[in-house]
């Protein structure tokens, strides 16, 4: 019998007092705490990761929470798509390709039809709401497969930015070398204590994005809850920081701030519309210091994403009045913030599904999938997408 099962209904109480003890701690942190200033990707010197099960001994109602980014890195056994599909194809011009799963163990294997190059897989990236691709170890390198899994074809096409046509040779054809700088960012966003004295150590990594990749390795955040002395719980809080810091540094971290994509050649072209934090920052008029525009305003990171987009008219609704009507009215009623706060223009379209105009669907070629564009901005008819 588990913790939760013990404790039953009161699990929900106890869960909301250490998150409220954490919050009021978190904003007193002393400057000699490690963690003061944590954010995602960062190794924290001295302090060591617990692990989800340490975490769920307090935090059980969070802990049951399963999202898409918990499987944003998975062992090639617990991903969906390769237990669901035990033989995937794809040709390119005379190469081809397969994946072979058999539940315990899945294979990725290119051939030019002269020569063949195979190897397991042994890592699968993404939980394919969109795609999931795979790396592997190959000549004691880690490589990036050139073929991933698409959702909305449920199968193989080229890796997003490793189109090759047509590959110049079987090895080429086979992957791409990230074993570099590029692993290291990639495993340090899609799984949680990935790097050890700033370099990539495997033999630490925990698959997914788990509490401790936003909150914190969470060693010395047990011991000073089991001792408790109660003077610094070490252990950070996303909430202490303003909007903007949140958008850009914290959550920009792994999902492109927009500091990350000026960097980028042509800013990542029509690729940027992944690129979250970047996108909201470009929306004219739009404050990213005002708290209705930080990343949490619409999403909580502990639950999946909400896929309704009648579900985010409150937010929009929080600042921009709508027409009286009797849908306006309706609207009104669910409203997070009270009416004298709503100082934004209304709408003369439609008081509902705000997102489905504003923050349009964009295609991007080659992922088979149309995401939504946080760059909040009026649509106009061939208008260029604006980069």
């Amino acid at each position: 019998m588990d913790l939760s099962q013990i404790i039953g209904g009161r699990g929900i109480l106890i869960d909301a007092l250490c998150l409220v003890l954490c919050s009021c701690l978190a904003m007193a942190q002393s400057p000699s705490d490690p963690l003061s200033r944590f954010r995602p990707r960062n190794e924290v010197p001295g302090v060591e990761y617990a692990g989800r099960e340490a975490c769920a001994r307090c935090h059980i109602q969070r802990a049951r929470f399963h999202t898409g980014m918990e499987n944003a890195l998975l062992a090639p056994k617990d991903s969906a798509v390769l237990r669901s599909h035990p033989r995937l194809t794809f040709r390119a011009g005379e190469y081809s390709y397969e994946i072979s799963s058999d539940g315990a163990q899945a294979l990725f294997k290119v051939s030019d039809g002269k020569q063949t190059i195979t190897e397991p897989i042994a890592y699968a990236f993404g939980n394919a709401h969109v795609a999931q691709t795979y790396v592997l170890r190959h000549r004691g390198k880690l490589y990036e497969g050139r073929a991933s899994y698409y959702a909305g074809i449920d199968g193989l096409d080229w890796t997003i930015g490793d189109v090759l046509n047509p590959p110049p040779s079987l090895e080429e054809a086979f992957g791409r070398d990230i074993d570099s700088d590029e692993a290291r960012n990639c495993f340090s966003c899609h799984g949680t204590s990935a790097v050890t004295n700033g370099k990539l150590d495997l033999s630490r990594l925990t698959m997914g994005v788990s509490c401790e990749a936003c909150h914190g390795p969470g060693a010395k955040h047990i011991a000073a809850i089991s001792s408790g002395s109660g003077e610094n719980l070490y252990i950070f809080n996303p909430k202490v920081l303003d909007a903007d810091t949140l958008s850009q540094e914290f959550c920009g971290a792994c999902h492109r701030s927009a500091d990350t994509v000026a960097m980028m050649p042509d800013l990542g072209g029509l690729n940027n519309v992944r690129f979250q934090p970047y996108r909201m920052a470009n929306s004219r008029g739009h404050d990213m210091g005002d708290t209705h525009f930080r990343c949490t305003s619409c999403h909580d990171p502990h639950v999946d994403l909400n896929q309704d987009m009648a579900s985010y008219d409150s937010d929009c609704i929080g600042c921009h009045a709508l027409r009286r009507s009797a849908a306006a009215t309706k609207a009104n009623q669910v409203s997070r913030k009270p009416a004298a706060s709503r100082n934004g223009k209304s709408c003369p379209v439609a008081p509902n599904q705000c997102v489905s105009c504003h923050m349009p669907k964009v295609e991007l070629p080659g992922a088979h999938f149309k995401f939504t564009d946080h760059r909040i901005r009026i649509v106009r008819p061939s208008e260029k997408y604006p980069v």
